[in-house]
């Protein structure tokens, strides 16, 4: 079945084919016809085309494997992409938007994280208590020195989805201050970033 418009169209391509056919015969003398498929095939086509099948995710059948991320000498900004995306499930064909179908990542070494350029003093981290003048300031240099584990989960933290969903992806994120972690039950695997 077509609708309306496409079936207008369809009238419209046989009349320009028609007058296609009756120029061909006045001026070349021959009948030729271009298409080697009538009008409505090819509709048919596209419109099966527009529905391919897609694997969606299911809660249930969801495989999750364990990473391990070595952060000694990478840099914080491109550590947390890479884990923000495997903790989401964009690494898999089967990512669907809805469901969580990220893996778990293991993060060691979290105080040999480097921050490029001048960041270390630059950057500062705020946290407000709630209370009228409760604002605590902290450079990324205390940062690294006293909370490195913190560092590292906000940075992830702000990459994943800000609702239930993200939540819930945030909570199969270890990190771990040195290259020690009590996961290896689980055979993680070495995820390398570049």
């Amino acid at each position: 079945m077509f609708s309306y418009f496409e079936k207008k169209h369809e009238k419209n391509a046989q009349i320009l084919l028609t007058f296609y056919h009756i120029f061909s015969i006045i001026l070349i003398g021959t009948f030729y016809i271009p298409f080697n498929e009538p009008w409505e095939s090819s509709l048919s086509r596209r419109k099966e085309e527009k529905y391919e099948k897609f694997l969606y995710a299911k809660k249930e059948t969801v495989v999750r494997n364990w990473y391990v991320v070595d952060a000694e000498g990478i840099s914080l900004g491109r550590l947390a992409t890479k884990v923000a995306t495997v903790l989401r499930g964009k690494h898999k064909p089967t990512y669907t938007p809805n469901i969580d179908c990220g893996d778990y990542v293991i993060v060691i070494n979290a105080s040999k994280i480097n921050l490029t350029g001048n960041k270390l003093n630059d950057k500062i981290y705020y946290d407000h208590s709630g209370y009228t003048g409760g604002l605590r300031e902290r450079t990324a240099k205390e940062m690294k020195e006293n909370y490195p584990v913190e560092m590292i989960e906000r940075a992830v933290k702000g990459m994943l989805p800000h609702n239930r969903l993200g939540r819930q992806m945030y909570k199969k994120l270890f990190v771990y201050e040195g290259s020690e972690h009590p996961h290896m039950a689980q055979k993680p695997v070495n995820m390398e970033v570049k």
